[in-house]
């Protein structure tokens, strides 16, 4: 995990300190790791410090190797700074990252909360927009079929926000993953720009083109990073994912689908 936190030339760690595609800079309000790798389960480490100041995620990333894993820092959007609200969330084997808000997220929170299934409810530990969003995910189906489950939860969201008057309701980037697969949505309601996200190229195409660097050599073929931003500034590396996109990233051949909310 150490080679993507940590060291590429606009890693992580370096966006937590200044972003480039992003109105919040600095993303300084906590952050979390989760990935898969013994347990059953999926392992955690959140924290309320700056991502680049704690010493434990430096040692944590540098010992451990995981086929899958999402990393995440936050800039609060207006709830606590606490560590229930750092990303990524966890349920059951999934864990989920979100970049983005709901609009007018304390007038809607209410009616959102009420819709998410009895026997969840208990399971949510925060007080964040993108907590709820993965709980009415997961209401909505998240395990058997997870992108229509984010296309009904970003429709719910905005058919909720339309009733209050919020016309465009959702401004999201998202992950989510069961060990799997990674499902990454780029999403925002009506004519908003969405939050940027990248994915890396065809690991076998990115060794051709930069033969003499040692360290994409020991990609496999089957390696891929989805990210806010690129972490190097490397031509042919990396691609944009188009707005209203979900990219399934997976054993084999990955795919990319429209994105759009459903009833």
């Amino acid at each position: 995990m150490e080679e993507l936190v940590y060291n590429t030339t606009h890693s992580l760690i370096e966006q937590s300190r200044a972003a480039r595609l992003t109105t919040h800079l600095t993303n300084a309000d906590g952050f979390g790791i989760g990935w898969y790798g013994t347990s059953e389960l999926p392992g955690v480490y959140r924290s309320v410090a700056p991502a680049w100041s704690d010493r434990n995620l430096q040692d944590l990333c540098a010992q451990i190797r995981s086929p899958l894993f999402l990393a995440h820092v936050r800039a609060t959007t207006g709830t606590p700074v606490q560590q229930t609200n750092c990303h990524p969330f966890r349920h059951g084997r999934w864990l989920f990252v979100h970049n983005g808000f709901i609009d007018q997220y304390t007038r809607l929170r209410r009616d959102l909360l009420l819709a998410v299934a009895p026997q969840l409810f208990e399971s949510i530990e925060g007080t964040t927009d993108s907590e709820l969003m993965f709980f009415l995910a997961l209401t909505f189906g998240l395990d058997d079929e997870p992108l229509p489950a984010l296309e009904r939860m970003a429709s719910f969201i905005e058919t909720t926000g339309r009733r209050h008057g919020i016309e465009q309701a959702l401004q999201m980037t998202l992950g989510v993953s069961d060990g799997e697969r990674l499902y990454a949505v780029r999403y925002a309601s009506g004519q908003a720009e969405p939050n940027s996200l990248y994915v890396s190229n065809d690991a076998r195409d990115v060794r051709l083109l930069y033969p003499e660097n040692e360290r994409l050599q020991h990609l496999s073929d089957e390696a891929r990073a989805v990210v806010s931003e690129p972490l190097a500034n490397l031509p042919g590396v990396w691609r944009e994912v188009p707005p209203s996109t979900a990219l399934i990233v997976q054993s084999g051949a990955d795919e990319q689908l429209t994105f759009a909310p459903r009833a």
